[in-house]
């Protein structure tokens, strides 16, 4: 038994040094182009913003005029009302009696087989007036108002998608910090992926793409049945090594406020979480190997303990993907200007065991959810 806990707990701990060393290293020295840092002429092409909203009557109100005043000559706004059955309806009304920038459309009833956001994302999309698109939630509020700028100016004739970052408020709470961390530590992986040529996902709140690239896809077609995906599903198959670009500017962050409540924020991660069994094989391979790597770190390292294995040297191996870690952190923390995560990261990382065992299991059961 011994052995066989001794043997897992090295292959993870050289799985972890790999997949920090030789890929997400990528992310913590990755330079954001000079053209990008330099003040030179505007170029500006249309832009179609798109928000689904169910019941979003109070975010709305909060989030919207800041998408509507973002400091640019020629973008609409679509909102697309999602069957709402609170103030929704209203607030669009107030605004855009003062906007003529903004348009609301109602969704209708979905079709049959077809769950989650994706049906009115999908109005929204074909109902869009530019060949550039670009998504967030009735939830999020920009970090400036040079967000849609910066944004747009990564799609280029020839990259046809950028992923942006999706941060949430900080308070100071441990729920609070451990949904910054995993945030966090999901943005590590798929902008370190997409810097290695394999781009598997993007988050709805931050992103942009050509309209063409969502025609060329069929849109949602192959996934509609799932209630998530409408993100990570579609760029896992739009994407290609030479098509996709990652948005790292901190002006180009769009901020949510985080789960106040294990229990919903158990709920909101079930969802999400749903659609990695629909992955590309291969990505499905990385990211398990990953998750497994980090799991059996821990659970290796303690099994070796409680059967009285040398202390020193489990010991040393913690300390040694510690220091690596914190390395690492504090370069990423940096740029993502939260570094007063850093000091959590021992406790944090620790704390992703119970986060694998609460959620591993809805990879496979298939359970249906709902977007809201």
């Amino acid at each position: 038994m011994q052995t066989i806990f001794l043997i897992l707990f090295i292959f993870s701990t050289i799985i972890q040094f790999c997949y920090w060393i030789f890929l997400f290293s990528r992310l913590a020295f990755y330079k954001i182009p000079t053209k990008y840092l330099q003040k030179t002429e505007r170029v500006e092409q249309p832009v179609s913003i798109i928000i689904c909203a169910r019941n979003e009557a109070e975010n709305l109100e909060k989030n919207l005029p800041r998408i509507l005043n973002q400091n640019y000559r020629s973008f609409e706004v679509i909102v697309v009302n999602d069957n709402s059955t609170d103030n929704t309806e209203n607030v669009l009304l107030k605004y855009i009696k003062n906007y003529n920038n903004l348009r609301v459309i109602n969704a209708g009833t979905k079709p049959p087989g077809m769950v989650g956001k994706k049906f009115p994302l999908k109005i929204g999309i074909e109902s869009s007036k530019f060949a550039t698109l670009l998504l967030t939630d009735a939830d999020c509020s920009p970090s400036s108002l040079d967000w849609l700028y910066c944004m747009q100016r990564r799609i280029t004739d020839t990259t046809e998608i950028a992923l942006g970052y999706g941060p949430y408020a900080a308070q100071p709470n441990l729920l609070n910090r451990f949904i910054r961390f995993e945030t966090i530590y999901t943005a590590i992986q798929y902008f370190s992926f997409a810097l290695a040529g394999e781009s598997y996902m993007g988050v709805g709140r931050n992103l942009a793409y050509r309209k063409r690239l969502f025609a060329k896809t069929d849109g949602f077609a192959k996934h509609k049945h799932i209630a998530s995906g409408d993100d990570d599903l579609f760029i896992n198959e739009a994407a290609t090594r030479e098509n996709v670009d990652i948005v790292l500017e901190k002006e180009t962050f769009v901020f949510s406020e985080a789960k106040t409540t294990w229990r919903d924020y158990y709920r909101q991660k079930t969802r999400h979480l749903s659609t990695a069994r629909s992955y590309r094989l291969r990505h499905q391979i990385l990211l398990g190997l990953l998750s497994f790597s980090h799991f059996f770190f821990y659970i290796g390292g303690i099994m070796l303990i409680i059967l009285k294995f040398s202390i020193i040297f489990v010991g040393t191996v913690f300390v040694g993907r510690l220091l690596l870690l914190q390395f690492f952190y504090a370069h990423i923390l940096k740029r993502f200007h939260n570094q007063t995560l850093l000091a959590w990261v021992p406790i944090l990382d620790a704390m992703y065991i119970l986060y694998y065992v609460t959620f591993t299991p809805n990879l496979f059961t298939g359970k249906k959810i709902t977007w809201k």
